[in-house]
């Protein structure tokens, strides 16, 4: 068994805190992808389960074993760093026996696991080149070959793709997801690159000042956001946030938003009636917005600013009172620059949010 557990784990530099008293448990076999901006902590954590940094609290377990205070090559581990820190000087062949060589395994397992691990990374055909002679797409498939080859508990990624270009990534994620399909084992993918942990991540733990603030299935976190952050760090344009006023009559209850007035799903108006006369944050995906020609109920009037057609969409900017939102709409909506239209809101889709704390309202 491969799983592996955080309990109360602190790690300090000076007087940051790094890893903040952090609780995890990661399943066997599982793809657990930490995110989150620079400094929030992630590779901090992956280098305490590593055995590359020492702990200042908790404990770290990798199945059953205490791992905290054993050096790295106990901990039965493989990983793929940043860099692809591969030897310029070693063909193809030798860079992924490397690890192997090192515990003067038999030359026929040495080339049989080489062989598979080849063959899964679609380097067959590579065995004989020096990095040289590669890709760079190539050489990032070597060192994850070099890491699988050890056949490990656990395989850690730090951040293994951002040295690629765009169409390069996106090669490699299915790549990559394909290979923890067939190997499964268990893995934890450090990236700041939302689009990276939303389609490889069996969940995903985004992470904020050394802290863990929402752990989930990528679209219940897409979705559903704990607070302002998640919702603004995840999705491509992020959430936009409208600030208005609960109000609750003889009619019901209603967010006022500028002139409209939002009437919420059902589900969460009891607990938006609790907050009566206070302020209070709209959040909704910019998919979720929709052009209306007339004011109609649950719509705000807007002005648009840009329009940028990309191909399967029209991301256009619009001024709604003194916020600037982003709206995605089909390709061949008819829409220009300083066009006055209506925007139309889904209640299901909207996430309300305490505009002091910022935290979701559940």
């Amino acid at each position: 068994m491969a799983n592996i557990r955080f309990e109360s784990v602190r790690k300090v530099f000076g007087k940051v805190v790094a890893a903040n008293d952090i609780t995890l448990e990661i399943k066997d076999g599982e793809f657990m992808v930490l995110l989150g901006p620079s400094g929030c902590g992630k590779t901090t954590l992956l280098r305490c389960l590593a055995g590359l940094e020492r702990v200042d609290g908790g404990r770290i377990f990798i199945g059953e074993r205490d791992v905290t205070d054993l050096p790295p090559r106990d901990r039965k581990i493989a990983m793929v760093f940043q860099s692809y820190a591969v030897f310029p000087h070693l063909t193809v062949f030798d860079n992924i026996a490397f690890g192997l060589k090192m515990q003067n395994r038999p030359r026929d397992e040495i080339k049989r696991r080489v062989e598979e691990s080849a063959r899964l990374l679609e380097l067959s055909d590579l065995l004989g080149r020096y990095p040289a002679q590669l890709s760079g797409g190539q050489r990032q498939r070597v060192a994850v070959a070099r890491a699988i080859v050890m056949q490990a508990q656990v395989l850690l990624m730090d951040e293994p793709l951002s040295n690629l270009d765009a169409l390069l990534r996106l090669q490699m994620r299915a790549e990559l997801k394909r290979l923890h399909q067939e190997i499964r084992a268990t893995t934890i993918y450090v990236t700041h690159d939302q689009v990276e942990a939303l389609s490889l991540g069996d969940r995903i733990a985004v992470m904020q000042s050394g802290r863990i603030v929402q752990c989930d299935v990528p679209m219940k976190i897409y979705d559903y956001p704990a607070n302002k952050f998640v919702g603004g760090f995840i999705g491509t344009p992020p959430m936009n946030f409208l600030p208005g006023v609960v109000r609750v009559n003889g009619r019901g209850t209603n967010v006022v938003v500028g002139e409209a007035h939002i009437a919420p799903a059902s589900s969460i108006a009891p607990a938006l009636a609790a907050k009566n006369g206070q302020p209070i944050l709209l959040g909704i995906r910019p998919e979720n917005l929709a052009l209306a020609s007339s004011p109609q109920p649950n719509t705000i009037r807007a002005r648009v600013l840009v329009v940028e057609p990309l191909g399967s969409h029209k991301l256009l900017t619009m001024q709604v009172g003194d916020e600037i939102a982003k709206v995605s709409v089909a390709p061949d909506e008819r829409v220009a620059p300083n066009d006055d239209v209506w925007l139309h809101f889904d209640p299901e889709k909207i996430r309300w949010m305490d505009a002091s704390t910022g935290e979701a309202i559940r």
